[in-house]
């Protein structure tokens, strides 16, 4: 496990895609080529934020997981969003566990206070990796999404990363 280079946008964008193709993962229905990744890795790098890779030992991307701000707005600063997509055929391996548990770490040295996974109800198993992590159920948005021809309900858990008390301290 690594920081994302540009090496790896073909490995990103082709597990980016398979889930647009595939899965309810992604509620976007539109193909994205390797500018749009290398502009989100970009743009990811230009925050501070890391971007994280799974590779295995030929140095093919196995899946990749990043955060970013959760809503735009200074009161929100502490709290970021996070995404984490594995390659299929390398899915119930532990690759998703492995870059979750990275990507808390890195959240918890910058310093943010919660983070938050907005994950498609149905996503049974990706829902009881983050409860596994510690995530806690903190709501639900009905028909918020639509994919393949159906309406999608939206599950948020949070995971608070921190215990202090002051926002702008330590405590």
């Amino acid at each position: 496990m690594r920081d994302a280079e540009p090496g790896d946008i073909g490995g990103i964008l082709a597990i980016y895609n398979d889930a647009v193709l595939h899965t309810t993962a992604i509620w976007n229905e539109t193909l994205v080529d390797a500018a749009n990744r290398a502009a989100w890795l970009a743009d990811r790098r230009k925050a501070g934020y890391p971007v994280l890779v799974a590779v295995d030992e030929a140095g093919a991307v196995l899946g990749y997981a990043a955060f970013g701000d959760w809503r735009a707005w200074d009161g929100y600063r502490h709290t970021v969003e996070h995404s984490v997509y594995v390659r299929a055929g390398a899915r119930r391996g532990g690759v998703g566990r492995a870059l979750m548990a990275a990507l808390i770490e890195r959240a918890r040295g910058l310093g943010k206070h919660v983070m938050v996974a907005g994950i498609e109800a149905g996503n049974l198993p990706s829902i009881r990796l983050h409860e596994s992590l510690g995530f806690e159920q903190a709501g639900l948005l009905r028909e918020v999404g639509t994919k393949f021809g159906k309406w999608l309900d939206l599950a948020f858990l949070r995971l608070a990363l921190d215990a202090r008390a002051d926002p702008d301290g330590t405590a």
